[in-house]
């Protein structure tokens, strides 16, 4: 019992229009006149994995010093103007790219191009050691709150580092280290953003309440005359990861509750397994009748709360489940009952109901995420760099029709049974808690 193509149709195409600026700038225009406001959403095609060993953490220093102000936007402008008319905005960074958008009325379309064009074209002659070193105090400081200072927040960086080898893209976390912040010279920021801060490395999407023709005035108009940037360096072709055994780690952190994470390699983004992989995460863990969730939260009541995802990206993936027992609980009694329900799986494969109810949730959730300009704008730069086309959508919702319980029986067979990374995360002084290769405690 699958939704069948019924379910990818039912998941409306975005119009667009593509075309590129002689600069290289990619434009990607979607109009939707239902609501009076426009969203900008610009793309470079630029992350954490594009960095370097010791230079590590770039790309998000950069979104934050894209707002530092440029030539004829001083510093605090942006935001105040922004807000003014009416509009918010915002970034983000991941491995793979690093985003940045407004959300304006219709009526202040021109500021938002007229801004973001400045900081493409005219951010480098404002830049000086001062802005940096704010802004690498900002990122340092998110990196305590967020990671260092937050339980289980250092978990990421040893996975990633025992996930993937040394010099890997993805074997550092998006956020950098501090020893690398730190190291991080005026001119190292400036070559990297002479390097993929250009159009020809960028994609340029509006989406909203606007008239085309104007649209596009206003786009040559701002963004026409910024040169083209040098040819990019080639990214990385990497091969899949294959771990040569199980590998045990543990960390001790100020936590009052230990918390295990099994992490198997994958497959990437949108390759073929990948949707099968989101569909057997959502089995085990999404919603009250998800397995482990209705076994161990639910029915013993022995864990707190228990997650379990695909992680793909541009160049490689990994299937994680993370469990946080409750007081009083131990760990290996839950790894015990994580490895039963994975070899239910494995062996009896899942229901018509279960994978049925999952295949409604990611349809509603493509749903979901096409009821915004704002969402639009970010799925069309999302699958025109990660998919190779805007036009993708319908083709993603149908990956997850076409998973069949044969498929969700099979990679849980192929992945899950292959040599993983457990982290463990206990108590300061209490080791004796982490998982070992047999399923017990130390």
């Amino acid at each position: 019992m699958t939704i069948g193509t019924a379910g990818a149709q039912a998941v409306p195409r975005i119009s667009y229009e593509k075309y590129t600026l002689p600069n290289g700038l990619e434009v990607i225009l979607h109009e939707d006149h239902s609501t009076p406001i426009v969203a900008v959403n610009t793309w470079y095609h630029v992350g954490s994995g594009d960095e370097k060993p010791g230079r590590t953490g770039f790309a998000h220093l950069f979104e934050h010093i894209m707002f530092m102000g440029s030539e004829h936007v001083p510093v605090g402008v942006f935001d105040k103007d922004l807000e003014a008319a009416g509009g918010d905005n915002n970034g983000s960074t991941t491995e793979d790219r690093t985003e940045y958008h407004e959300l304006v009325p219709s009526n202040a379309l021109a500021l938002a191009l007229w801004l973001d064009s400045d900081r493409m074209g005219f951010l480098l002659p404002t830049m000086d050691l001062p802005k940096l070193d704010l802004q690498r105090n900002v990122v340092k400081n998110e990196r305590r709150e967020r990671v260092d200072n937050v339980p289980y927040g250092r978990a990421d960086d040893v996975i990633l580092a025992a996930l993937y080898p040394k010099g890997h893209p993805y074997s550092w976390p998006v956020i950098g280290s501090m020893a690398d912040l730190s190291a991080a010279s005026l001119d190292d920021v400036k070559n990297f953003f002479r390097t993929y801060y250009a159009p020809n490395n960028a994609t340029l999407t509006v989406a909203g309440d606007f008239d085309p023709a104007k649209t596009k005035t206003l786009i040559h108009q701002y963004f026409g005359d910024i040169p083209r940037g040098p040819v990019i360096p080639a990214r990385p072709n990497v091969p899949a990861i294959v771990l040569p055994k199980d590998t045990f780690l543990v960390m001790e952190d100020r936590v009052q509750l230990p918390r295990a994470f099994y992490n198997w390699p994958t497959v990437k983004l949108f390759a073929n397994d990948d949707a099968a992989l989101d569909v057997l995460a959502a089995v085990l863990t999404s919603g009250k009748n998800s397995r482990l969730y209705k076994r161990l939260v639910y029915d013993m009541q022995v864990a707190q709360s228990v997650r379990a995802s695909q992680e793909s990206s541009r160049l490689a993936g990994y299937f994680q489940i993370d469990v946080t027992p409750k007081p009083g609980q131990n760990l290996p009694a839950i790894d015990q009952i994580i490895k039963e329900e994975l070899q239910r799986v494995m062996t009896e494969s899942i229901t018509p109901r279960e994978l049925a109810r999952v295949q409604n949730s990611f349809r509603a959730s493509f749903l979901n995420r096409l009821a915004s300009v704002q969402n639009k704008a970010d799925i069309l730069n999302s699958y025109n760099y990660l998919a190779g086309t805007p036009d993708y959508v319908r083709q993603d919702a149908a990956r997850y029709d076409r998973v069949t319980r044969a498929d969700v029986q099979r990679v849980a067979k192929t992945y899950l049974t292959r040599p993983k990374v457990v982290l463990t995360v206990v108590p300061d002084g209490k080791r004796e808690m982490m998982l070992v290769a047999n399923g017990g405690a130390r």
